[in-house]
């Protein structure tokens, strides 16, 4: 089938609206026609070059959808069902699954390559070549074919234009806090970039029970969104920050700070355990260049003295068939904010619009909504 895909052509390019051909699902795939795909800044990583990708490459991890058709062997979806995306894909068997760690599914090994899970190849074509999906799903494209270990099903009465948001940026960053950090009642936390992700990490902050919450950005649009959020206090950087966590926590500092700039800095690390307690934790969530392998400015004697932690965290440490639909039951309840998240909304043709907006500052989180 012909459908629409925001192809990227080469490094540091815009996104290419392109006609391409679709292949049929093969064992264990489904094609989906998307409803809806958020757009994260780990998409921004592909154009900007810190993020390898195999190009040409089809953008977007975070989308929800329909299923259209179902390959041979898949046996719990079928046509009309709705589901949303996790960017990484879960298979239940390897042992990070069965520890119930399903961010780190053995599944995901592949993801670089962009191409299908079963047998190495692609399903998208354009001008005559093989096309990859970021995280092996492609969801910046009207219909997409991707493995059923990428799918959670949810009910058909959720909104897939808000919920797709939980393919990535909202258990990102609820896990954050709530996993990684593992944020107690009582706790002082600082949130590092009020993002997409970072949005999300004052929720989970808020919901773990925290009792402060810092939320730090340059940008004032995203300090007074992060106090709708739940966020008690606002500074624009990490040094503006020092003195009032130190006035605030009567001088034993946070408990807890999460990292979701949108993009990683080794060189402030040092800043954020300045910030961080004895026996405090430093989660780093957002992600770093490929090739800055050094110059992370810590004390390592801080670190051992002050027994400081510092973790990576990756899909928010949690378990996506687990936790959208933990997520999705909040938001029901009205526990939980999604609405406030979208900031605004665009087509398909409208992507470049929407990250030049994401690189203003003038979003929390952009959706692509298709008709």
């Amino acid at each position: 089938m012909k459908t629409k895909a925001a192809v990227l052509w080469e490094v540091n390019a815009p996104w290419s609206i392109e006609e391409i051909e679709l292949d049929p699902p093969k064992a264990g795939e489904v094609l989906v026609k998307m409803v809806a795909s958020g757009m994260c800044h780990s998409d921004e990583h592909l154009v900007t070059g810190d993020l390898p990708a195999n190009i040409p490459v089809i953008g977007g991890h975070e989308g929800a959808g329909i299923v259209q058709e179902v390959g041979p062997g898949v046996s719990w979806l079928q046509p009309g069902d709705h589901v949303i995306f996790g960017f990484i894909p879960s298979c239940g068997k390897c042992p990070s699954c069965s520890n119930g760690h399903q961010n780190l599914c053995d599944l995901g090994a592949a993801m670089g390559l962009g191409l299908q899970i079963a047998d190495g190849t692609s399903r998208h074509h354009a001008d005559g070549r093989d096309l990859s999906l970021m995280c092996m799903l492609g969801t910046f494209a009207h219909h997409t074919v991707v493995n059923e270990a990428s799918c959670i099903k949810v009910d058909n009465d959720i909104p897939l234009e808000k919920a797709c948001l939980l393919g990535c940026g909202v258990i990102t960053g609820w896990g954050s806090s709530v996993y990684a950090a593992d944020v107690a009642p009582g706790d002082t936390v600082c949130v590092v970039g009020i993002g997409g992700i970072g949005a999300n990490a004052v929720q989970g902050a808020k919901l773990a029970g925290a009792k402060r919450i810092i939320a730090i950005d340059p940008v004032e649009f995203k300090r007074e969104k992060a106090m709708e959020f739940g966020a008690t206090h606002t500074a624009s950087s990490m040094a503006e920050a020092f003195g009032l966590v130190q006035q605030l926590s009567w001088g034993t500092m946070a408990d807890k700070v999460i990292m979701t700039m949108g993009v990683g800095d080794g060189s402030v690390l040092g800043e954020a355990m300045a910030l961080t307690a004895k026996r405090g934790r430093v989660v780093v969530t957002n992600i770093h260049p490929a090739m800055e392998t050094s110059g992370a400015g810590i004390s390592l004697l801080d670190l051992t003295l002050m027994e400081k932690q510092l973790v990576g965290s990756l899909f928010g440490s949690g378990n996506p068939r687990a936790d959208i639909p933990k997520l999705l039951g909040l938001w029901r309840e009205g526990k939980f904010d999604l609405d406030g998240l979208i900031t605004k909304t665009y087509p398909l043709e409208g992507i470049n619009e929407g990250y030049q907006d994401m690189r203003d500052g003038k979003n929390i989180r952009g959706v692509l909504v298709y008709s």
